[in-house]
């Protein structure tokens, strides 16, 4: 077993190539051996989003505080709030973060294939993320 204590590994800044806004990224880890298993905890700040990207084994979120949104490729985006697990497919094109006016932090764990864990591609666009969730529109 490895415990990795709160505060052992140095917060990091997510990258301004996947991201837009601030965003950090704490307590990264990564299975052992034979475990394909990474992830982390991330924290978006107020307008923060992910650019598009995918994962070869889909991912699972886990919001730990504040209000965020995503979407899939082709679906309304939605909101997001503490306390909810989303589900992302193999494969599926999405985005996440926070909502322009409150932070959101959640767990991230996905699972690598020959070594990646995920595909970045283009970041949203301001057009994209400003459309919000349909509710927010209606």
């Amino acid at each position: 077993m490895q415990l990795i204590c709160n505060g052992s590994i140095p917060s990091a800044k997510g990258p301004a190539e996947y991201f837009t806004g601030n965003v950090r990224i704490d307590m990264p880890f990564k299975g052992s051996g034979d475990a394909t298993i990474s992830g982390g905890i991330v924290t978006f700040e107020p307008g923060a989003r992910s650019a598009w990207h995918t994962h070869p084994r889909g991912q699972v979120l886990i919001v730990t505080a504040g209000k965020g949104w995503t979407q899939c490729e082709g679906e309304p985006t939605v909101e997001i709030n503490a306390g909810d697990i989303i589900v992302c497919p193999p494969g599926h094109r999405h985005w996440h973060g926070a909502t322009p006016t409150t932070a959101m932090t959640h767990i991230a764990v996905q699972e690598a294939v020959d070594g990646s864990a995920v595909h970045w591609m283009e970041k949203v666009s301001d057009e994209t993320y400003n459309a919000g969730p349909s509710s927010m529109t209606e």
